[in-house]
């Protein structure tokens, strides 16, 4: 992974009535509500967190 590299994230679903543990990553990501966007840096906590809420959210590499 390349120093500069910025992933953008879309919270494309709900959250609620999910677990607290996905709750926490949308909330680690900065994800706020749906349809809201954010540009994070591509690193491997993020790509763990990217990971487990995969089917909540889409991402697109900067």
């Amino acid at each position: 992974m390349a120093a500069n590299k910025k992933l953008k994230l879309t919270l494309m679903r709900s959250q609620h009535g999910r677990g607290a543990n996905h709750q926490a990553c949308v909330a680690g990501l900065g994800l706020r509500h749906r349809h809201h966007t954010v540009t994070v840096e591509d690193t491997p906590a993020v790509r763990g967190m990217v990971n487990k809420v995969s089917y909540l959210i889409k991402v697109e590499e900067v």
